[in-house]
């Protein structure tokens, strides 16, 4: 499935250069059926960038389990560009507000994927993956946001800290239930920054807004805090509806 090319701000293209070694996405982290979920496929490139903004366009829906080259920016199947990874110089968008652990963890009983869920095995916010991060975010009452929390289980990091692509897959789902809840969408773009590590045990409250939509292109954004309100990661993201 491809992906309409949706706008974004990308800094310079990075040089031509050796490839980093394959990107091959495991089977556990699949957003809908049998391909990557778009979050964490962002992560994994953004990682490979180093630290500071980054911002990802989604080609096409990857794979699982297949590895590709990644080579100046650009993740390859052949001559087939799946992605594009650069810097960003966009300035970091007003974020959703944080909110207490209470407030979160209420907004969970209005999670709509309980009712209808498009991708129930999704990694992120899947309602049928026991092992996937079982983020449920739901709406808070009286505002345009979403929230849950969040605390990383030991399962899904080394040493004790959580990979980028598992944070970016956190602020990924929020996002796109933000939305609208039940439409039906794939992520297109995302930008976004981790501003500090995250352990896993860690206590944190995720927390999504819409912020605008174009006919079947939706915006979103998304950030995670710590419990006493520390941001530690955020993204704006370009969802596209699809059929």
């Amino acid at each position: 499935m491809s992906i309409p090319h949706p706008p974004a701000t990308l800094g310079p293209a990075q040089a031509p250069g050796p490839p980093a070694g394959p990107v091959v996405v495991d089977e556990r982290f699949n957003g809908p059926p049998g391909s990557a979920n778009g979050g964490y496929v962002c992560g994994v490139l953004a990682a490979r960038l180093g630290p500071g903004p980054v911002a990802v366009r989604l080609f096409r829906l990857l794979p699982l389990g297949v590895p590709f080259s990644f080579v100046g920016g650009r993740l390859l199947d052949g001559d087939t560009v799946l992605a594009q990874a650069a810097p960003s110089t966009d300035a970091r968008p007003d974020l959703p507000p944080d909110v207490s652990l209470t407030v979160a963890d209420s907004a969970t009983t209005h999670f709509a994927g309980q009712v209808q869920h498009p991708f129930p095995t999704c990694f992120g916010c899947g309602s049928e993956r026991a092992d996937g991060l079982r983020l449920f975010p739901g709406r808070i009452p009286g505002t345009a946001s979403v929230a849950a929390p969040w605390r990383p289980e030991p399962g899904i990091a080394s040493e004790g800290t959580v990979p980028t692509p598992i944070v970016w897959t956190a602020l990924d789902c929020p996002g796109g239930w933000a939305i609208g809840g039940r439409t039906v969408a794939v992520l297109g773009t995302m930008v976004g920054e981790t501003l500090r590590p995250v352990a896993t045990g860690e206590q944190l409250v995720v927390t999504a807004a819409p912020a605008g939509a174009s006919g079947r292109k939706h915006q979103a954004v998304s950030a995670v805090w710590t419990a006493s309100g520390e941001l530690v990661a955020w993204s704006h993201q370009i969802w596209i509806e699809v059929e």
